[in-house]
């Protein structure tokens, strides 16, 4: 395990729910943190909160739908950190339609968020990954990532493209000693996107996603020596390190 105090993180999703609360362990870890949303004035709040808190910060409001946009706020991030420690893709958009109802701009953007902004961030920080001979990506996943569900023909396919993608750049940084993993949640959460998408049924059992959060410090600081190619179920890394610290 790397000591992850100091070491960069490229968080996606970062304005609200779990991507937040995120960047609120990987900030307490002392980790320097390039945070993306499209949300501006949320993505500052959180911004604002944790340089109270003495923890470098940038934070950087980009649409991820947008490919030009992607690869220039990465860019930035780089130019400003240099390669990350950890690339956590958490962004995403779940808006359920019928398929007769799913118009073909709603479904690329969906999938564009997910998969094709996965693609472009991984593709960036890649090479320094490779010239460090160490990183971890993660992909946050999801049950829509293994099985379908009605009303969701961009989001499903999307997670869906993003375990492949996952498994691919798995073989292909193995070499490199670069870890690249998908992390489901493993619990449903109370964030914004469960507020408008769970049923009452889904809703047994909600956690907070601070309860999740500390696992992405666990994956900050693995490279493939110790996994990759893997499905990581976060809550139960998240608890077995608080049971640990009891």
């Amino acid at each position: 395990m790397i000591n992850v105090e100091g070491q960069i993180a490229f968080l996606t999703g970062a304005a609200e729910g779990l991507g937040r609360a995120i960047a609120r362990e990987l900030g307490a870890a002392k980790m320097r943190l390039a945070l993306f949303d499209v949300q501006g004035e949320k993505l500052q709040g959180v911004a604002a909160e944790l340089q109270a808190q003495d923890v470098d910060v940038l934070p950087i409001v980009v649409d991820l739908a947008d490919a030009g946009a992607t690869q220039s706020a990465v860019d930035q991030a780089l130019q400003h950190y240099g390669t990350p420690r950890i690339l956590i893709h958490n962004a995403a958009v779940l808006r359920e339609a019928s398929f007769a109802d799913v118009t073909f701009a709603n479904w690329r953007r969906e999938v564009d968020i997910i998969l094709q902004a996965a693609f472009i961030l991984s593709k960036a920080v890649w090479p320094g990954m490779v010239e460090n001979h160490s990183g971890s990506i993660v992909y946050i996943s999801s049950g829509s990532a293994l099985q379908g569900f009605v009303k969701e023909a961009a989001y499903t396919p999307g997670k869906h493209g993003q375990e492949g993608l996952m498994k691919v750049l798995s073989l292909a940084g193995k070499e490199f000693n670069i870890a690249v993993n998908t992390a489901t949640t493993g619990a449903p959460i109370d964030t914004p996107m469960s507020d408008s998408h769970y049923t009452e049924e889904m809703r047994q059992g909600i956690v907070d996603p601070s309860r999740l959060a500390p696992a992405m410090v666990f994956l900050a600081g693995i490279d493939a020596d110790f996994a990759t190619g893997q499905r990581f179920n976060a809550f139960q890394i998240s608890e077995a390190m608080r049971v640990a610290r009891q």
